[in-house]
């Protein structure tokens, strides 16, 4: 058990509905990168094999990485309804397909709600496969730390975590590593329930110059996003800090990167802050 007290008693599990969505281009093709580096890489969409919790975010021959499955709804209010209900953790069983009832864990979101599971479930999976989401801990609070926003977190998987309650009183958490606000990218500005922010300084083999030292980061570290307050929103505040579970990893265009899906934010004077063990 985590040790940190919630409300996770009064909340509700809702099954939503989803599928497999395909890799999806246009007859353009390709994109550049930020020396102007025309490319053309597999990414978003579709089943990804190859990279899984615990590997390396980066390093990929890959641009806006999605490892996994990635699941949306067709129609736009069941998707938002899928973005924005879903947490990390939460439990995903594929319906439909050779894999039909093949059991995987939501990694966060994106463009779309990504699905880690075992190597060989995945192979067995197509786009248009369709998938339920036990959606869980949208509504979790931190009951012994009122300044804390808590979302996109599953309360059993808040149990999994490095996260405790200090004897001093402060939210302990330990993370990889800790992000300046500088290396905060795409995603600022957007609700904190959709998508994630990406990680600019993480480009790995594209040039010391655009370093910020986050190129060893793997996916599901937690990081710490400094002087970001995601509330209500994402943005630029002094004095909050974020904690976020990296859902998806290497990226070549400007301004992206590995990026972390939210699950904790408050003022940076209610969390201690340690290293990963």
């Amino acid at each position: 058990m985590s040790g940190v007290r919630t409300n996770r008693d009064r909340l509700v599990t809702q099954i939503l509905a989803g599928e497999v969505w395909p890799a999806l281009a246009d007859r353009h093709g390709y994109r550049v990168d930020a020396d102007g580096t025309p490319f053309l890489l597999p990414g978003m969409g579709g089943v990804t094999l190859g990279a899984h919790a615990g590997d390396p975010a980066t390093g990929y021959a890959s641009d806006h990485l999605e490892p996994g499955l990635s699941v949306r709804a067709a129609g736009e209010g069941a998707n938002m309804a899928l973005q924005f209900l879903t947490c990390v953790g939460n439990e995903v069983t594929v319906r439909s397909g050779p894999a039909a009832g093949a059991v995987g864990r939501v990694l966060g979101q994106h463009a779309y709600v990504l699905v880690d599971m075992p190597e060989e479930d995945l192979a067995r999976v197509a786009p248009g496969d369709r998938v339920s989401v036990a959606a869980f801990g949208q509504g979790l609070r931190l009951t012994d730390h009122p300044s804390i926003v808590a979302k996109n977190l599953d309360p059993s998987f808040l149990d999994e975590l490095p996260i405790r309650t200090d004897a001093d009183g402060r939210l302990s958490v330990s993370v990889a590593a800790e992000v300046p606000a500088a290396a905060v990218g795409a995603g600022a500005g957007m609700v904190s329930e959709f998508a994630n922010t990406d990680l600019m300084g993480a480009y790995a083999g594209q040039g010391d110059d655009l370093s910020l030292g986050l190129e060893s980061l793997r996916l599901g570290d937690l990081v710490a996003l400094e002087d970001q307050d995601h509330r209500f929103g994402r943005g630029y505040r002094p004095g909050y800090l974020t904690i976020g579970v990296i859902s998806t990893g290497h990226c070549r265009l400007f301004g992206h990167g590995p990026g972390p899906s939210t699950i904790l934010s408050g003022p940076a004077s209610a969390f201690s802050l340690k290293g990963a063990s």
